[in-house]
């Protein structure tokens, strides 16, 4: 019964049903449950740094459970979609409405559909990949799956990584310099592949061409199904979306650099280079992407398989809350720069 701990992470999309079920300060129900309830469960609960035996390990590694309840993701998400797309079709709302409404589906695409994706993108069956890139759609995020598995886990914490924060950088700043390097380096990435196959930009292999067809189809068919101001709230719904998911990259890996040995390349990637979260409620909603450093030290290895490590740098709060102080700088810079270890700090 206990691995049945991640239907939890359907709490999200229940909040999201929630939402687009409701009029006035109701359409925010989303929102405040992910940036007041979710918080609020951290802190009581607290943390929990054990880790599973190797038996353990064993039996939870082949269980279909945990990747049964990924896979239930893909029609929950572009379910609620429909919804939220068919109510703004059909109803009237006020302005702080629609913002309500635009936030709760943000939060749904955020951690349902891109989190999802980040950890499907990572598995070897071509169906479970596939699965990951039909995620990144709504998201209008799709060149993510090129850049984060063949560009980041590579350069993470190193000034080659569009998704590492520099040493005070604030998450405003960070959002334009890791959404525009980020999808450069995706296509950097691509023609290398292109490249070394011996393939043309043309080819059927330039999945970042096929994602600039794709993600206009998806805008397009929104805008077939439902109308223009539809089209527009989905646009909106998926920068929203993106935004959320670069605010996790912000606090993930914010001032934390690997250094160059004598032979001129970057040191191994080890768990001290990603800031970690035990917070149970945390770890659960988000299928243990908050056990971000034992991620990036072994990328393949599934997520109710990770560990935690004691030389990893922790988050003093959740996710949520932590995206939260991120949005104010000066407190943030007050609470983190202590926990940057010094050596990471000088240029």
């Amino acid at each position: 019964m206990r691995d049945l701990k991640y239907l939890f992470a359907y709490t999200v999309p229940v909040t999201a049903f929630i939402s687009f079920e409701s009029i006035g300060l109701g359409t925010y129900v989303s929102v405040m449950y992910t940036f007041i309830a979710l918080p609020f469960l951290d802190l009581v609960t607290g943390e929990k740094t054990k880790n599973l035996s190797t038996e353990e390990v064993t039996i939870k590694k082949t269980n279909w459970v945990f990747d049964g309840m990924l896979y239930l993701n893909l029609p929950i998400v572009f379910g609620l979609l429909w919804l939220v797309f068919s109510k703004i079709q059909t109803q009237d709302y006020a302005t702080y409405e629609l913002i309500g409404l635009g936030l709760s589906a943000g939060i749904l695409l955020a951690t349902n559909a891109i989190n999802v994706a980040h950890e499907l993108g990572h598995r070897a069956p071509y169906f479970e990949r596939f699965m990951s890139k039909c995620l990144y759609m709504p998201c209008l995020y799709m060149h993510f799956y090129i850049e984060h598995n063949f560009g980041h886990h590579m350069n993470v914490a190193t000034p080659n990584d569009g998704a590492t924060a520099k040493y005070n950088q604030t998450v405003f700043s960070f959002w334009v310099t890791s959404v525009t390097k980020q999808y450069v380096d995706a296509w950097t990435h691509q023609m290398k592949l292109l490249k070394t196959q011996k393939r043309s930009f043309f080819s059927v292999k330039n999945d970042m061409l096929w994602y600039h067809l794709i993600q206009p189809a998806y805008i397009f068919g929104v805008f077939y199904f439902f109308s223009l101001d539809v089209m527009l709230f989905a646009i909106a719904v998926g920068v929203v979306s993106f935004l959320f998911l670069e605010s996790i990259n912000y606090i993930e890996h914010y001032g934390l650099r690997r250094f160059k040995t004598p032979s001129g390349r970057y040191e191994r990637v080890q768990p001290h280079h990603s800031w970690n979260s035990n917070f149970k409620i945390g770890r659960i909603v988000l299928y243990e992407l908050t056990r971000h450093s034992d991620h990036h030290f072994k990328s393949s290895k599934k997520y109710q398989l990770l560990n935690s490590y004691e030389q990893s740098p922790t988050l003093p709060l959740g996710y949520p809350a932590s995206i939260l102080l991120s949005l104010i700088p000066p407190l943030w810079f007050k609470i983190m720069n202590p926990l940057v270890p010094e050596k990471m700090k000088k240029n």
